[in-house]
């Protein structure tokens, strides 16, 4: 089934099967373990650049949040905005994470949106284009 959001009309992709979630989560840990990952921080991404900093996460903790991702934290898929991306599909979850926010522990709801895609060489990468505290109403595909 799929649901169109209200968001520009954006498609939210939900026929997935907890397989599927599972084998894509498998593939992404790969990468992750591998290193061909990269977690947007551009000036289009300043939430991202502002959670990592304002939660003082380093590398080590990226990878570990990103390892940690289940399949019951999908939330849903939408269509690359990019024109000359369209062919690509991202993937929502949402991962409750305690994180040190200077000295406190806090249990933060992680917005996280991946692209696997490819290098000009043909290397599989994931892009972590979304790496920030949630910031609207989100639900889960399988809970």
């Amino acid at each position: 089934m799929t649901l169109i959001s209200e968001e520009q009309g954006t498609k939210k992709h939900t026929d997935f099967t907890s397989g599927q979630i599972k084998e894509y989560l498998s593939k992404l840990r790969k990468l992750v373990i591998e290193g061909k990952y990269s977690i947007s921080q551009n000036k289009n991404r300043m939430e991202n650049i502002s959670f990592i900093e304002e939660y003082k996460i380093n590398s080590d903790k990226e990878r570990e949040i990103l390892l940690s991702i289940e399949y019951d934290d999908f939330c849903y898929a939408v269509d690359n905005q990019n024109p000359k991306f369209a062919h690509e599909i991202l993937y929502v979850f949402n991962k409750e994470y305690e994180l040190d926010n200077w000295g406190e522990l806090e249990s933060v709801d992680i917005y996280i949106k991946t692209n696997m895609t490819q290098t000009r060489r043909g290397d599989d990468i994931i892009i972590v284009v979304s790496f920030h505290k949630r910031n609207k109403p989100i639900s889960y595909l399988f809970r």
